[in-house]
């Protein structure tokens, strides 16, 4: 466990793939997850980017959303990216009706903050607890992290204050994609805090 531990990435729809490759290539042993049965095998879940409203019917058609509240429960390590950190809020704005969320991390999130698809952007933000040096995130149809609940610690935020990446215990959520750019600070932050676990 020390040195590879076994964590999944939700595999519903979103960038699955490109999570997995980041993990593998910091030691951990990767796999997709899509079922109860493959969650229970791993110790760690990354939640990707993609549609928080598609991903959300999907978990609940497959079957996995009382299995992910149930692990976030028990303090299972999760990581969620753009539609990941939407679908680990305790509560959204701008939500389509009847979304839900898995929950977990107390903030309030707004869906589509920054507009369409042609208002994605990158930048470099300060990051001090990821990387000594600035992390260049990418922002695809990007949520935003608009409060914070007492337990929230603010990883990150934008030069204009607005929150980006939070962390609550073992649960972790970027409004960006770091694996999109290259970066794998988050990744390695999170597999730290599967391997404490």
């Amino acid at each position: 466990m020390a040195g590879s531990p076994r964590v999944g990435v939700l595999a519903l729809q979103g960038d699955v793939r490109e999570h997995l490759r980041v993990l593998t290539s910091l030691g951990a042993d990767a796999v997709p997850v899509r079922r109860p049965e493959e969650l229970a095998s791993v110790s760690g879940l990354v939640i990707p980017g993609g549609e928080s409203s598609v991903i959300d019917k999907l978990a609940r058609s497959f079957g996995m959303q009382a299995p992910v509240r149930a692990a976030i429960a028990e303090g299972m390590p999760m990581y969620g990216t753009c539609a990941g950190l939407i679908l680990l809020a305790d509560r959204l704005t701008d939500a389509i009706a009847g979304q839900e969320t898995f929950g977990g991390l107390d903030v309030t999130v707004q869906r589509n903050a920054f507009g369409t698809q042609a208002d994605s952007f990158e930048v470099d933000l300060d990051v001090p607890t990821v990387s000594p040096t600035p992390v260049h995130a990418a922002f695809i149809r990007a949520p935003l992290v608009i409060d914070t609940g007492e337990g929230v610690e603010v990883l990150a935020r934008l030069a204009d204050g607005r929150i980006v990446a939070v962390r609550q215990g073992t649960l972790f959520g970027t409004a960006f994609h770091p694996e999109v750019t290259g970066e794998s600070g988050f990744h390695a932050l999170f597999l730290d805090a599967v391997r404490a676990g």
